[in-house]
C-alpha cells in the first residue's frame, strides 16, 4: 500500500482495548501504515503488534547512573582532599580508597538520584511533555475512556476500520 507522509490521516475511535489491538494487527497484516495509537492506559502486546523495536531505556538508565556515580566519587574525593581535608579514624585524607566505605551511602544515593531524575527529563523531552510543547493529542477522550488509531489514508482503509469495530471514523 503506497502512501505519502503528507497524505491525509484517518482517525478511528474505539471504546475497547481488545478491538484496538485486533484492529492494529489487521491493519499491519494488510500492509497499512499506522501513524499513532492513543490510549488512556498501556495495552499489553500493542508494542509488538505495532512492530515497535525494543527501547534503549535500560542503557540510558545505566549511563545516567554511571554519570551519577562519577559525580559522587569526584565530589567526595574533592571534599576529602581539597575542600575540607580531615583525619578520619587516624587515616590521612589523601587515601580516598581507604575511606571510601564511609561514602557508600552517598555514592549509592547520587547514582540513584541522577538515574531517576535524568530518566524523567529524558521521558519528558522524548514525549514532548515540557512547557510550551505543541499539543499532540487530537482527541481528549483518549485520556479518559476511548482509544484512537491514526492511519494514513490509503485505498480500503475505511472498510478495514469499519469492520474492526470503530465507533467513529473521521479524516484529519
Amino acid at each position: 500500500m503506497a502512501h505519502t507522509d503528507n497524505s491525509p490521516l484517518i482517525r478511528a475511535i474505539y471504546t475497547d482495548d481488545d478491538l484496538v489491538l485486533s484492529a492494529v494487527k489487521t491493519l499491519r497484516e494488510k500492509g497499512m501504515k499506522i501513524k499513532e495509537v492513543y490510549s488512556p492506559f498501556p495495552i499489553h502486546g500493542l508494542d509488538k503488534a505495532l512492530g515497535l523495536k525494543e527501547t534503549r531505556i535500560a542503557m540510558a538508565a545505566f549511563m545516567y547512573g554511571l554519570f551519577g556515580l562519577t559525580v559522587a566519587i569526584t565530589l567526595t574525593a574533592y571534599m576529602m582532599n581539597f575542600d575540607w581535608p580531615q583525619n578520619i579514624g587516624g587515616k590521612p585524607s589523601m587515601t580516598w580508597g581507604m575511606n571510601m566505605p564511609a561514602f557508600v551511602p552517598i555514592l549509592f544515593e547520587l547514582t540513584v538520584f541522577f538515574a531517576a531524575h535524568l530518566m524523567v527529563w529524558t521521558f519528558m523531552i522524548i514525549n514532548r511533555l515540557y512547557p510550551g510543547a505543541k499539543e499532540q493529542n487530537p482527541d481528549p477522550r483518549t485520556t479518559d475512556d476511548h482509544f484512537m488509531i491514526e492511519v494514513h489514508s490509503v485505498k480500503g482503509v475505511m472498510d478495514v476500520l469499519k469492520a474492526s469495530g470503530a465507533k467513529e471514523i473521521s479524516e484529519a
